[in-house]
């Protein structure tokens, strides 16, 4: 089972619609593609500081004449710190940009997670701004009748 972070933006119309996950653990795109990877999440500084870091890195091989192996494990050892770090750096963007942590969620998948944490913290909802837009009862009253 993976555990998912569940992020909700408080402005959206539909809560449901307008909610992240992100996988906890190691990022395997951000291995891969790292400021691609970035750019597709809209991270613009975190790709900025990626290729800085692999330009400054070719342009040390090129002046200190490593041979490929090295350089090749330099490459992977950055590679590896990117994806250990690309989900948290992500996490980190979504805060920035205002989203909210709403809980955490273990599934075999996204959605399987996002149904699970609603099944389980059906109040996490309610208490999204959105979700009591159209409700009519006054401040301060419970908005389910008990029973």
């Amino acid at each position: 089972m993976r555990v998912f972070t569940i992020h909700l933006k408080p402005s959206a119309l539909t809560p449901d619609r307008d909610a992240v996950l992100v996988k906890e653990g190691f990022c395997w795109p951000a291995f891969f593609f790292g400021p691609f990877w970035a750019l597709w999440h809209r991270m613009w500084f975190a790709c900025l500081g990626l290729f800085s870091v692999l330009i400054a890195l070719g342009v040390a091989e090129a002046i200190l004449r490593l041979d490929p192996m090295s350089y090749s494990a330099v490459m992977f050892g950055v590679a590896a710190i990117i994806g250990f770090c690309g989900n948290d750096w992500r996490r980190n963007a979504l805060a920035v940009r205002g989203w909210k942590l709403a809980g955490l969620s273990a599934a075999a998948d996204r959605d399987l997670a996002f149904r699970r944490f609603v099944d389980l913290n059906p109040d996490a909802m309610d208490m999204h701004p959105a979700a009591n837009m159209f409700d009519a009862t006054p401040a301060g009253s419970p908005s389910r009748p008990a029973g």
